[in-house]
């Protein structure tokens, strides 16, 4: 039969919007530009799919005729996006076009057959684990900055890897990121017993798969996610996400957290610190961001120069009783590290001049950043 149906514009943007991400990326296949559009009793069912991440979702709508076809999701998002009427109705002609009333405006779309899109991953019903939402976006906001750009030879740094750990009684989630050059952790303690939760020996979740997990979890109180040996599930009443898993192995990063001990402390304002760091980044050079850290006594001078535009200076108060440091450091990960920090104060630990920069505070419960050293 051909599809028809009239659903409330409000409800009907906000499902589109929610897919344009995984939609509207550039691939091989013509028809994972569109988004599938398929009949209930009492609504839509819309999904989108990359292959990589395929999300599908509930849309209320009043059905006169039940259906599926296929819709191009960037023009029906924008002719739903434009349209000032409250309803707007569709229906199927011949060929899988479709003609869309909105109010005094008339629009004749081509769609494509709804056979040709692929199908939508399965999954275990039964495998499922209840946990609030911002659990994960704190998770995901302290990790996703430092990972690697698909460019990256390091398959596995593309990626986030996801652990879970059972101690002195409690029961948290962790992620890790790292692009060779930096490396964040973020765990969370979790109410729910993760013994009971399935994560495989090697997690790695792909930084789009994070970037729609993040979306998914904005505006819900809770989500329930399932792990698969290839994939990871996460859904609530109206939606479900199906993210392809990456194979391979991390970086043991624990070892590079190990080497860095925490004797030698250097403590310091977060906001100065963040926005004298700003004001040097100025007069670094475009790729590497060099700095230069000397560090003697209560005082930390940051330096950077520019073979084109010139150099800049900055001083800083802080406290510090070690021996006398010089340090080079990419200017840009200090910012982006502190830019995701809470605290008033950060502990930076520095065991030697060509030693990684351990920072976290107490304030920022669970954190953990380390920055590698560059020669000056």
């Amino acid at each position: 039969m051909s599809l028809a149906c009239t659903v409330q514009r409000n409800d009907l943007l906000e499902g589109l919007a929610t897919l344009q991400n995984i939609t509207n990326k550039r691939g091989t296949l013509a028809i994972l530009s569109n988004i599938l559009v398929e009949t209930t009793s009492n609504g839509l069912v819309f999904t989108g799919t990359d292959l990589e991440v395929g999300l599908r979702l509930f849309v209320p709508a009043e059905i006169h005729n039940i259906g599926s076809l296929t819709l191009p999701s960037k023009k029906i998002f924008e002719i739903v996006r434009e349209s000032g009427s409250e309803d707007i109705s569709f229906e199927e002609t011949e060929n899988s076009w479709v003609k869309i009333n909105a109010g005094l405006s008339t629009y004749n779309l081509a769609g494509i057959s709804s056979e040709e899109y692929p199908a939508f991953p399965e999954f275990d019903e039964d495998n499922f684990t209840s946990f609030e939402s911002f659990i994960f976006l704190d998770l995901i906001d302290k990790v996703i900055f430092s990972v690697a750009g698909e460019q990256e030879n390091i398959y596995s740094l593309t990626s986030v890897l996801m652990e879970k750990e059972k101690r002195d009684d409690g029961s948290y989630l962790k992620m890790i990121s790292s692009d060779g050059h930096r490396l964040s952790i973020m765990e969370k303690d979790v109410a729910v017993d993760v013994d009971d939760f399935f994560l495989n020996d090697v997690t790695l979740i792909p930084k789009k798969g994070i970037q729609e997990l993040r979306k998914f979890c904005e505006n819900r109180d809770t989500i329930d996610i399932s792990f698969e040996k290839k994939q990871m599930v996460v859904r609530d009443g109206d939606a479900v996400m199906v993210i392809r898993l990456k194979q391979g192995e991390f970086p043991q990063y624990q070892a590079i957290v190990n080497s860095v001990t925490l004797d030698n402390c250097i403590r310091i304002n977060r906001i100065p610190f963040l926005e004298s760091l700003k004001r040097i980044n100025l007069f670094t050079e475009d790729i590497f961001h060099t700095i230069q850290l000397q560090i003697e006594g209560d005082t930390m001078i940051l330096s950077s120069q520019n073979a084109d535009l010139g150099n800049a200076k900055d001083q800083q108060k802080i406290i510090y009783s070690g021996e006398s440091l010089t340090l080079g450091f990419n200017c840009r990960y200090f910012i982006e590290t502190l830019q995701v920090m809470e605290c008033e104060t950060v502990d930076a630990y520095i065991n030697s001049e060509n030693s990684p920069c351990l920072m976290k505070s107490e304030d920022d419960k669970g954190f953990i950043s380390i920055v590698m050293p560059m020669q000056l």
